[in-house]
């Protein structure tokens, strides 16, 4: 009988299974790479993205912390009896407000400013500004190089009220 053309020819199979080798001679040598190559980009993009993340926090608290330290500040100088008084418990005020949000005192600047020459007087506006140099977070010799995340000011007024 001839053979048909649709019987099947046998074909060497040159591929193996693979076998380990047990002196390592024939492994891939790419083999374990993703590892390296995934820590590797993981660490040079993250570490900017999280030092990021940290800074833009560190300007919030310093935002959220001129803005509670001049609302205060204006608050506790209409309260007082005298100007010297009202300007002293104003920046006790702003420390306060100042370390509750975890910035340093000596970043800050207080500016007090009357629409009287009597500060204390009754239906006298007091405005308070205070300004803020937010540093960047974990910068060593930060004050020798001068290197700032940013600005902030906030400003408020309250008026002296006529019964105290």
């Amino acid at each position: 009988m001839p053979p048909s053309s649709r019987e099947a020819v046998a074909v060497p199979d040159t591929e193996s299974p693979s076998v380990p080798d047990p002196d390592g001679a024939g492994t891939n040598p790419e083999q374990g790479s993703a590892v390296v190559e995934f820590t590797f980009l993981a660490l040079l993009l993250m570490v900017p993205v999280v030092y990021f993340v940290i800074t833009l926090g560190q300007l919030q608290g310093g935002s959220f912390a001129v803005a509670g330290a001049a609302d205060q500040a204006a608050k506790v100088f209409v309260a007082q009896t005298d100007a010297g008084a009202g300007r002293a418990a104003a920046e006790q005020a702003v420390q306060l407000a100042l370390a509750d949000y975890g910035q340093p005192a000596g970043n800050a600047t207080l500016e007090t400013v009357c629409s009287s020459p009597d500060c204390t007087a009754a239906g006298s506006a007091v405005t308070v500004t205070v300004r803020l140099t937010v540093p960047l977070p974990f910068v060593p010799f930060g004050e020798a190089l001068r290197l700032d995340a940013g600005h902030l000011s906030a400003t408020a007024t309250q008026i002296v009220g006529r019964f105290r």
